[in-house]
């Protein structure tokens, strides 16, 4: 289906994939994508304003205006698409994000590396609130945890009589 190509296919080993990759939705905002900096620990409120003030002081000492880009947010992950970035987070590797406390118009995102023990925070900027970024980063975790977590941590209630 991806390249066009036909053939013949044995029957049991693969199955019909849908075009959709997206799980039936997909957001994107248009925001500008100030940098990233290593962070120590995975979560926090001050690892994320911490990291926010360091990349935004390197950012204003470099003298380079942030980059436009568009952010996607869907069930799958988080996308950064842009002209000088592109990067793409799995949910399952995003630890922490949220909205500056006191300037709602800086966001960050902390995701840990697949491979091993480092965390990094990735910070956006907009002209207004990220708030409905925030809020949309959480309904995909909810429907991320919805669709996957049930089927492999599953529950059972045991009654004792």
């Amino acid at each position: 289906m991806r390249t066009g190509t036909t053939g013949i296919f044995p029957a049991f080993y693969v199955v019909k994939v849908s075009k959709d990759i997206n799980n039936g939705w997909l957001e994107q905002f248009m925001v500008r994508f100030l940098g990233s900096v290593q962070v120590p620990i995975f979560k926090g409120n001050d690892v994320l304003c911490a990291a926010m003030h360091k990349v935004a002081c390197n950012r204003r000492q470099a003298g380079q205006p942030p980059s436009d880009c568009v952010l996607e947010v869907s069930v799958k992950g988080v996308k950064i698409i842009g002209d000088q970035c592109f990067n793409f987070f799995q949910l399952k590797n995003i630890s922490f994000c949220g909205c500056h406390p006191k300037h709602s118009r800086y966001f960050g995102l902390i995701t840990k590396h697949p491979d091993q023990h480092r965390f990094a925070c990735h910070v956006l900027m907009s002209d207004s609130t990220m708030r409905p970024l925030a809020e949309c980063v959480g309904r995909a975790f909810k429907q991320y945890y919805k669709e996957n977590i049930g089927y492999s941590c599953p529950t059972e209630d045991i009654f004792i009589e």
